[in-house]
């Protein structure tokens, strides 16, 4: 049997954390589906388009066959029904991420009984990278390449400037 898991989040921009996690449950799972929420609030609001995240989240795991980038508009559950999913993954970067992270996985097991969480921790050199951190850094004329793929560096810059 396939196992299918998705990873979702508005990657705005996809960071070398995410690509990190991604790599390796690319090794874990038979087939990792990279979900691009279209929207977010707030601070998550995001900054480049869905079609630009999908963009560029596709170029940037190009080499990683098994992993499916793609966008949502509904609730990720509904998606992941779409998609013959029963995993979802998520990163924990620090201690401050659990109580909100173990919340969304109670809610997804509440809406839909069948859907497991797994989470995976970010290798030591990117657990301090956050995607709000490098639109923030980009924002005040910051040097964002130590955080982000070359391509995601040039659309960040072309969006904020």
């Amino acid at each position: 049997m396939k196992t299918t898991v998705i990873y979702p989040g508005t990657f705005d921009p996809i960071t070398n954390g995410h690509t990190d996690l991604i790599q390796r449950a690319s090794r874990l799972f038979d087939h990792v589906v990279v979900a691009i929420a279209a929207g977010g609030s707030g601070s998550k609001a995001p900054v480049l388009s869905l079609d630009e995240r999908i963009s560029l989240g596709k170029e940037v795991l190009a080499d990683c066959k098994n992993v499916e980038v793609c966008g949502f508009d509904t609730l990720l559950v509904d998606f992941m029904q779409e998609k013959d999913a029963k995993v979802i993954l998520r990163g924990l970067r620090a201690v401050s991420d659990f109580e909100y992270e173990f919340q969304l996985a109670s809610m997804n097991r509440h809406l839909a009984k069948d859907v497991e969480t797994v989470f995976l921790t970010p290798a030591e050199q990117f657990s301090y990278i956050s995607s709000s951190l490098v639109r923030e850094i980009a924002a005040l004329g910051g040097d964002i390449h130590p955080f982000v793929h070359a391509s995601v560096v040039a659309a960040l810059i072309n969006r904020i400037r």
